[in-house]
């Protein structure tokens, strides 16, 4: 048995938002049995887990670490919070009281709570706890089955199932433990699907708003839809989902690691595999736009590399909606707080839908607004200009004639040939665009190389800017817009129609 000296090291991770810190848990044993001592920034969740440790080792049968444990939580200034630190505390404890040989534990990270009576159950983080720690050269990692599954995901890290601390404790002492590691998980073995709302081409009529859901899907625009209460604008939005492109293997893992960080279950995505996030507009800001007391991810950090979907726009509260402004132009949000900040990815589409006025029937040519001019502006009002400046497309979606609801399906608006299209227009924006983005996320000199030089298309945007008043930062969204337009069309070139096409999807709201 060890005492003193050169103290056991074993991995773990502290979840921080929604990534992990690497943690080394250091245990010696010292002098007298007595009362251990945890050091480093820990809550009491951690603090009583050596109570929890102690009853498992002697419900398990394994002979009890003996002395005074010294136990350090490194690095100090680095929150540790949870029963995620039960087992690689027990291991750690393990070797420093002679139980595990030292060398049993080089290069082993662990994860995972322990009950009184020694059964492992699993912890928050398993995904982002792997990334941290194979960057740090871990070699193996001992979790509950579920956990181990997860993290299984991660390339050059061999991860084992415990069920039990005895399960882990001897897995070590075997030399062969590495034996007993999960084969790779496929990314798609861990997401729950949601079904699809529906095929685009069920809907009928409404060309020009499918014609901007086929634009904003291509290139990754923001996109607004404004009409009456029952006019379709919410219908196409929700099919969204089913053209858009699958996401690479490395969003795929991004997406989990966002998931699982602060929860357990699986995480459910859209048709197609992307996240499709729609609170409701009595949701707080901190459950938009993360927060709380511990930082945790809000709705547009769930919906990274997906789609997050607002309906009823202004029913929102204000300051959620003025919140959106710093993800949408950085694509992250920030979370401020006395003693630390934490930054956690939001790169998301938004889509979103609004009635025209309180009673939603201004512009109806079938029922009557009783709504005044104040009362709409009132209204409208409560999106902020500068919010409203962020959607590439705003397109109105009227209420259609009962005739042109009638007839078959046109197949030209099938989702599974809209599909196609997207594809091949996000191919060509990936061999095009510096770093493969998507158009929507081009801005300087990358968009002016994507929409190249013509007299025409300057000319046309100069005419649409002054025709509706229209900003900088409208111009760069023309282009943006154009830009999907001649990739669709399968286009190296931009033209003036295209961006006179961009001007025509970017309606102002009319009083």
């Amino acid at each position: 048995m060890e005492h003193g000296g050169r103290p056991v090291v074993v991995g773990s991770g502290a979840v921080v938002g929604v990534d992990a810190v690497p943690v080394r848990i250091e245990a010696t044993m010292q002098g007298e049995p007595g009362a251990a001592r945890v050091l480093g920034s820990v809550d009491s969740v951690v603090r009583e887990a050596y109570h929890r440790i102690l009853s498992a080792f002697a419900a398990d049968g394994l002979p009890s670490p003996r002395g005074s444990p010294l136990l350090n939580l490194a690095p100090a200034d680095v929150p540790k919070r949870g029963s995620g630190f039960d087992l690689p505390i027990a291991l750690a404890l393990a070797g420093a009281g002679g139980v595990l040989p030292r060398q049993a534990l080089r290069g082993v990270a662990a994860l995972g709570e322990i009950t009184l009576d020694g059964l492992l159950l699993p912890a928050n983080g398993a995904v982002a706890i792997a990334l941290a720690i194979r960057a740090e050269g871990a070699r193996l990692l001992l979790a509950h089955p579920e956990d181990a599954r997860r993290a299984a995901v991660v390339p050059g890290l061999r991860c084992v199932p415990v069920v039990r601390l005895a399960d882990a404790v001897w897995t070590l002492a075997s030399p062969r433990a590495e034996d007993r590691a999960l084969p790779p998980t496929g990314l798609d073995e861990l997401f729950d699907l949601e079904p699809a709302a529906g095929d685009i081409a069920d809907l009928r009529g409404h060309d020009t708003p499918k014609t901007a859901l086929l634009i904003a899907a291509a290139g990754g625009h923001d996109l607004l839809m404004v009409g009456p209460p029952g006019s379709g604008k919410s219908a196409l939005l929700h099919r969204l989902p089913t053209i858009l492109p699958a996401p690479s293997p490395t969003e795929r893992l991004e997406v989990l690691r966002i998931h699982t960080a602060q929860r357990r279950t699986r995480p459910r995505v859209g048709p197609g595999g992307r996240p499709f996030r729609r609170p409701h507009h009595t949701s707080s800001a901190p459950g938009v736009l993360g927060g709380g007391s511990e930082v945790r991810p809000g709705e547009v950090t769930l919906a990274h590399r997906g789609v997050l979907f607002l309906d009823e726009l202004p029913e929102f509260r204000r300051e959620l909606l003025e919140g959106l402004r710093q993800p949408l132009e950085e694509r992250s949000v920030t979370i401020g707080r006395a003693k630390s900040t934490v930054q956690m990815p939001a790169d998301f589409q938004l889509v979103a839908a609004m009635n025209p006025c309180p009673c939603g029937y201004h512009g109806d040519l079938t029922r009557v607004c009783r709504c005044t001019t104040g009362v709409r502006r009132r209204y409208r009002a409560r999106v902020s200009g500068p919010l409203l400046d962020r959607f590439d497309l705003r397109v109105e979606v009227p209420t259609l004639p009962p005739e042109l609801l009638a007839g078959p399906p046109e197949e030209r608006w099938r989702s599974a040939h809209l599909r196609e299209l997207v594809a091949e227009a996000r191919e060509r924006q990936s061999h095009r665009n510096a770093g493969g983005a998507i158009n929507g996320r081009l801005q300087g000199s990358a968009l002016d190389t994507a929409v190249g030089d013509g007299e025409d298309v300057e000319r046309e945007l100069q005419r649409a800017m002054r025709a509706f008043g229209l900003s900088g930062r409208s111009r760069v969204r023309l282009l943006r817009v154009a830009r999907t337009v001649a990739d669709l069309a399968g286009r190296d070139r931009v033209r003036g129609d295209d961006v006179v096409q961009a001007a025509r999807l970017r309606c102002e709201l009319s009083d």
